[in-house]
């Protein structure tokens, strides 16, 4: 008998599922839509930049053609030269892959490290698009609890890992908890997996936006991290290249190879426009990059300053960084059917939590992701005063304990 197909192993896009709550619905003007479901920023680049790729796509001619596999020289040099100068570390061109966007990073790394029937563990609430590719290679998602905190405790993973066991991945700012790891949380989990001989990916499409002046960890500074350690990144949202699709895997020359053959048969190269502009960026936009950094760490300022309004009405923060506030809502009925309704009656479009946790996870019905890159302090504060409005049937109260 023939199996299904793989990608019927998995669930639809999120996203996509959440953008048709909108079809046939209408806003007044008084009371226009807000969209916090989605991390992309929706703002296009800075002029400088879009006159740099114009400038690219009219006068340089390799601009359209096919380029190296693993990214462009220049681009691989400059992130190596940056992290090395960033996280204290010995990073080389040849341990840096440009790719086309961080979900296809993540799909590289995890088709060079898992066969049929091997494990991954996933700390919940997990991002989506990583379980479905788990899906969808045939690779088991072992969930992995997070604390109060929304902290993934290693002594739960170590109780987790098997002979079957491939990776632990991390996402640090957290998508969709917004939590930042502790760097001696990823230590321990990285010294976790060294000690059983398999890969700590960790994804850090957000760390732009870490609010930590310091090194987010030390894992560079290991002679041998490349036996254990992938990290992954966008310049999506540091940059606003979303549609340009440049992210970054890096690791080990040995597993690169590996990569090579994935991103050879599914893109052949990344985007050369979108790889020119991340280039021009990290050498020109620094200023302007500390000065959206900013930006978004007062928009979680201003998440912290409306919570109060919210918890008066049985909500909780649960928690908050990046891009994202992750809470718990005080409702009976289940996110999942909040969710659109929300939509309908209050105006505001955000992702439950059923989305970012197992099936069987109950807590995914009492929980929402906020993702607030694209509103304002005054956008925040309508949000929260809708959110504050609500009149719901109320789950009993050790629901919401």
């Amino acid at each position: 008998m023939s199996q299904p197909p793989r990608t019927a192993k998995t669930f639809p896009p999120p996203v996509m599922e959440a953008r048709r709550w909108l079809d046939g619905v209408t806003f007044p003007k008084d009371r226009p839509l807000i969209n916090v479901s989605q991390a992309a920023p929706v703002d296009p680049p800075p002029e400088q930049l879009r006159q740099v790729i114009a400038d690219a796509a009219l006068h340089t001619p390799s601009a359209h053609l096919y380029g190296p596999v693993l990214g462009n020289p220049d681009l691989r040099e400059e992130v190596a030269a940056q992290w090395s100068a960033s996280y204290g570390g010995d990073i080389v061109a040849g341990n840096v892959a440009i790719t086309s966007g961080c979900n296809q990073a993540f799909c590289a790394a995890i088709t060079t490290l898992c066969g049929e029937g091997d494990e991954v563990i996933l700390p919940t609430p997990w991002y989506f698009n990583h379980k479905m590719w788990l899906d969808m290679m045939g690779t088991t998602a072992v969930p992995l609890p997070c604390g109060a905190e929304l902290l993934p405790a290693p002594d739960a993973a170590a109780q987790r890992i098997n002979e079957r066991t491939r990776a632990i991945v991390l996402v640090t700012p957290n998508n969709p908890g917004g939590v930042e790891y502790p760097a001696d949380l990823v230590r321990a989990f990285y010294e976790l997996a060294k000690e059983h001989g398999i890969t700590l990916i960790i994804d850090e499409t957000y760390r732009d936006f870490d609010a930590r002046p310091a090194p987010p960890h030390d894992l560079f500074t290991d002679p041998d991290w490349g036996d254990t350690l992938i990290q992954l990144y966008s310049f999506s949202k540091a940059y606003r290249l979303t549609g340009h699709r440049v992210g970054a895997m890096v690791a080990s020359p040995a597993r690169l190879a590996e990569a090579e053959k994935f991103l050879d048969t599914v893109t052949i190269c990344p985007n050369q426009l979108g790889q020119i502009a991340a280039l021009w960026g990290m050498q020109n936009l620094s200023q302007w990059l500390a000065g959206e950094r900013a930006e978004i760490l007062d928009r979680r300022a201003a998440i912290h300053d409306h919570m109060p309004k919210l918890a008066a009405q049985g909500w909780r923060l649960l928690g908050c960084g990046a891009y994202f506030a992750y809470l718990q809502h005080p409702f009976a009925e289940s996110s999942d059917k909040l969710a659109p309704k929300l939509v309908r009656e209050a105006g505001i479009l955000l992702l439950p939590g059923t989305m970012f946790r197992p099936a069987d996870d109950a807590a995914g019905g009492q929980e929402v992701r906020v993702a607030f890159a694209n509103v304002d302090r005054d956008g925040i504060a309508t949000l929260f005063d809708r959110l504050a409005s609500l009149r719901w049937p109320l789950a009993p109260a050790p629901d919401r304990a």
